[in-house]
């Protein structure tokens, strides 16, 4: 395994500082600093206090990822980092940080995105990913459909979100709710003590005209208003929301349409793996009705843990790892941050 090279991945997306370390497909460390406690009074990420979290954190959080992973800095081999999508000045301190470690230690720079970096990241934890995979990626930012058929060439974007992404819906409903920032984890905690049928939330572009137009597509701001509109109706009422019923109905329909969708997507393209990547990946009833409606369609899923599914360095230098595997070229020194780039353009 020494012989492989070592691949130090830097993310700083949005709140999260991630330094991981990466040999092939074996994972030496994965140091994250989050600033997400400075961002929750406002209920939701400031780019300026993130930026801001990013420079404080760098060197601090670099240096304790070498420690654990047991590395010096002139050990590692190529660098790694997002260069997007994400908040464009959270982005460009990720980028000067790298640029500085490439010149300083005189490695080749490699600038990927953020999107195929969470599809990357699975090779951490069950190995090679197949060729093809389909990949759901779902997060705060993004709700997307992909072919995967080799994830350091590019991906072929089949389906994505048209307005709110599954993630945005779950931060706004646990605003609602009164529950904590980020969403998605009071949400799933929140649904554990409810009835998922309690309430019947509508499902985004099922219909049959949406699915002539959408089919692979999705659309969570309708669902979000439905919640809105449901609780607003109870307060006026005069009686009691029942949070856990309505986080577990929430939760159940934006589940539904996420698997529904991919294992059609799927079964339309011939391919038999899941690959399921992003912040709401870690929802509990999200890998469970993957798996168990995805074992009835014939198709395997694969899922990394919840600690991967999270903005961190380990899949950055994941992705990196593959690149440098696969002999693809460096990127120039003159690397931009793009806050808007697209999936398609794995390597900058």
């Amino acid at each position: 395994m020494a012989d492989l090279p070592l691949v130090l991945g830097i993310e700083t997306s949005c709140d999260e500082t991630g330094i991981g370390l990466v040999r092939g497909h074996t994972l030496l460390a994965d140091a994250v600093a989050s600033s997400v406690e400075e961002h929750a009074r406002f209920g939701g990420v400031v780019p300026e206090v993130a930026s801001r979290a990013h420079l404080e954190a760098m060197v601090p959080t670099l240096e304790r990822a070498c420690e654990t992973a047991g590395v010096r800095l002139a050990d590692v081999d190529a660098v790694a980092v997002t260069a997007g999508p994400g908040l464009a000045g959270a982005l460009l301190v990720g980028v000067a940080a790298a640029k500085a470690l490439a010149i300083g230690l005189g490695r080749p720079l490699y600038g990927v995105n953020h999107l195929a970096a969470h599809v990357a990241v699975d090779t951490l934890e069950h190995g090679a990913l197949p060729e093809p995979c389909l990949a759901l990626l779902v997060s705060g930012g993004h709700s997307s459909l992909l072919r995967v058929d080799d994830v350091t060439a590019g991906v072929d974007p089949l389906g994505a979100t048209i307005d709110d992404a599954a993630g945005e819906a779950f931060d706004k409903v646990a605003r609602l709710l009164g529950l904590g920032f980020p969403g998605g984890p009071f949400v799933d905690r929140a649904a554990a003590s409810g009835s998922s049928v309690a309430i019947q939330f509508p499902r985004g572009l099922s219909s049959r005209r949406d699915l002539e137009r959408h089919r692979f597509d999705f659309s969570f701001s309708g669902l979000k208003t439905a919640v809105a509109r449901w609780v607003e109706a109870r307060e006026r009422a005069g009686e009691p929301v029942p949070v856990a019923d309505v986080a577990a109905s929430f939760q159940e329909a934006v589940c539904d349409v996420l698997v529904r969708k991919s294992l059609d997507a799927a079964t339309s393209q011939g391919i038999e793996d899941l690959l399921i990547g992003g912040g709401v990946a870690a929802n509990s009833r999200l890998r469970a009705m993957a798996v168990e409606r995805a074992e009835a369609a014939g198709v395997r899923v694969r899922v990394p843990r919840p600690g991967l599914c999270t903005d961190n360095g380990a899949m950055v230098a994941a992705l990196g790892s593959e690149v440098v595997r696969r002999g693809r070229t460096p990127s120039d020194l003159d690397l931009p941050a793009d806050s808007s780039l697209p999936v398609t353009d794995v390597l900058l």
